[in-house]
């Protein structure tokens, strides 16, 4: 496969009834969309949209290939290449995304896709094809075992899902109510950006940009959605949330220093829950996590079961397995570094950093 795939190319010498390879061009996002939307195997990161992500928030090159039978899509494998001095050069599907890999049930076309896409990496000369899968699909790549997802069926009722918060937790959660903390659905990311920011500092994590919110939500409209605590007008969290199908999906969040004494992070997370489930949701994905993390324990603490996710690598270049993990003690001087910047240097640098990583 030519690195450089032109519009509308197709990979196949087979004839019509056999499925063939193609590049997604801009007119065929909403048929790209709509096989998503349908495929049991697809998540909210295989959406069409996250290719005018990838590109406008951190310009990196995508690659957004589909297989499709006398004409109907039948399998996606969305990609994006990261070519960074000081994280590495690869091919992933999907960076800054929790899940990605193959979505479509077509046995052929899922073959034809793992085809062009190691040829793609060959020809990019990658270090290595990354997939985050949520059921393991090669036994025989080597992975890595450091991410789980939180995942739970939600009631229609209020209270039932209330009483499934475990004791200890929906403790915090009434103290929140108790404090008068409100919630408020933003129209713009204002308010979000200023309590993600501030919450990312203090982890010591590289933060992304203004831009990249605002890009996401332009992007998926009424598919994204801020909501924000408040506490007598005073912003204490928020988070940005996906809705997809039946589910909610709480994927940036943070707070104020004020959070914590208040309870703004159970508050909201409950607010968010309570407000899926008014609109029909019946699922929430509480998304991924590190083992040993305090976020992993976070959702736990709600009754989450954690289930491991299969991030499989198919190394060329590169000879291991990728470690960017944070909890490497080779990043800890970094971290700590970083923890020390004044906020407004760490908005400045972060967003260059954390584009590199994926």
């Amino acid at each position: 496969m030519n690195a450089t795939i032109r519009p509308g190319e197709l990979h196949a010498t087979a004839a019509a009834a056999e499925p063939v390879v193609g590049l997604m061009q801009a007119e065929d996002a909403a048929r790209w969309d709509a096989f998503v939307l349908q495929c049991p195997q697809a998540t909210f990161f295989h959406r069409a949209g996250w290719k005018e992500v990838m590109e406008r928030s951190f310009g990196h090159r995508t690659y957004f290939l589909y297989a499709e039978r006398a004409g109907q899509i039948c399998a996606v494998l969305p990609l994006a290449r990261i070519k960074s001095a000081l994280f590495g050069h690869w091919l992933g599907s999907l960076p800054f995304c929790v899940y990605g890999g193959i979505a479509g049930d077509d046995a052929q076309a899922r073959a034809l896709l793992e085809l062009a896409a190691l040829e793609l990496a060959r020809e990019l000369g990658v270090d290595y094809l990354e997939y985050r899968n949520i059921e393991a699909q090669h036994g025989d790549w080597p992975g890595k075992a450091l991410y789980v997802t939180f995942r739970k069926d939600i009631s229609a009722d209020d209270e039932e899902n209330m009483q499934a918060i475990p004791r200890k937790q929906r403790a915090m959660v009434r103290k929140g109510i108790k404090f008068g903390l409100q919630s408020e659905i933003d129209s713009d990311t204002e308010r979000f950006y200023a309590a993600y920011s501030a919450s990312v500092h203090r982890l010591g994590t590289p933060v992304f940009s203004r831009k990249h919110f605002k890009v996401l939500a332009e992007v998926f409209g009424e598919d994204c959605e801020v909501l924000t605590i408040t506490h007598n007008g005073q912003t204490v969290s928020s988070v940005m949330s996906f809705y997809f199908r039946d589910e909610v999906l709480p994927y940036y969040g943070g707070g104020n220093a004020s959070a914590r004494e208040l309870a703004g992070n159970d508050f909201m997370y409950w607010e968010l829950m309570r407000r899926a489930a008014a609109r029909g949701i019946r699922v929430f994905d509480f998304g991924r996590s590190k083992e040993g993390t305090g976020a992993y324990d976070f959702k736990k603490n709600w009754g989450f079961t954690p289930t491991p996710l299969h991030y499989e690598y198919q190394l060329l270049r590169g000879q291991d397995v990728p470690d960017t993990n944070p909890l490497n003690p080779r990043y800890q001087l970094m971290i700590k570094t970083w923890q020390r910047l004044p906020l407004w240097a760490a908005n400045l640098i972060g967003p260059h950093i954390v584009r590199q990583l994926g």
